[in-house]
């Protein structure tokens, strides 16, 4: 029987090894290959394969463990939100750090994996409501659809994602202008 956890043990070590390995590769080189996983996580291709067949099965593997992540860091990170437009604030500022993590939500994945594609509608469903209590603050005008707002949102962060990549700005510095040009625009402050 110990065998049998020791086994268990090393299968989820190396598990865990090959995403680890998967995400920081893919995130210096989205067109690694396999070989280039396998040998940053320190493990054959044959070991490789047999927990990912396929490279479509990697990469489903590090979306989901992504969305893991952001669906935690948005929780830890709004608990404590008095409004709502401070749980968007924050969730914000909690999203844009994971930027080389995240990267693999941008994929499209969401067509061919049904778990990943619910879990992404809850989480725009639960963004729609956010930004209705939000609304009703005085946060954001109420002409301004709700399906706008949601959409900027999205794309405000990855618009921070691909600075934060590119090594333009920092996490903080991408997440705060994210949430600028959100609340007020990119208009300068007037003298």
């Amino acid at each position: 029987m110990r065998h049998i956890c020791l086994m268990s043990t090393a299968r989820s070590k190396n598990r865990t090894a090959i995403l680890e390995a998967a995400f920081a590769v893919f995130s210096e080189r989205p067109g690694a290959t396999l070989s280039d996983v396998a040998a940053r996580a320190d493990v054959g291709r044959a070991t490789l394969h047999r927990h990912f067949p396929a490279r479509a099965d990697l990469m489903r593997a590090l979306s989901r463990v992504a969305a893991d992540e952001l669906e935690r860091a948005v929780e830890e990170a709004t608990a404590t939100a008095r409004s709502a437009e401070e749980g968007l604030y924050l969730s914000l500022h909690a999203i844009v750090p994971l930027a080389n993590r995240q990267w693999f939500l941008a994929q499209d994945w969401l067509d061919t994996d049904p778990d990943l594609a619910a879990a992404y509608e809850q989480d725009q469903e639960e963004l729609r409501a956010a930004i209705e209590d939000a609304k009703d603050e005085g946060a954001f005008a109420r002409d301004v659809p709700t399906t706008w707002l949601a959409e900027a949102y999205e794309n405000l962060i990855y618009a921070a994602w691909s600075v934060v990549r590119s090594g333009e700005a920092s996490p903080k510095d991408a997440a705060d202008l994210a949430w600028r040009t959100l609340k007020t625009g990119l208009k300068g402050q007037t003298l």
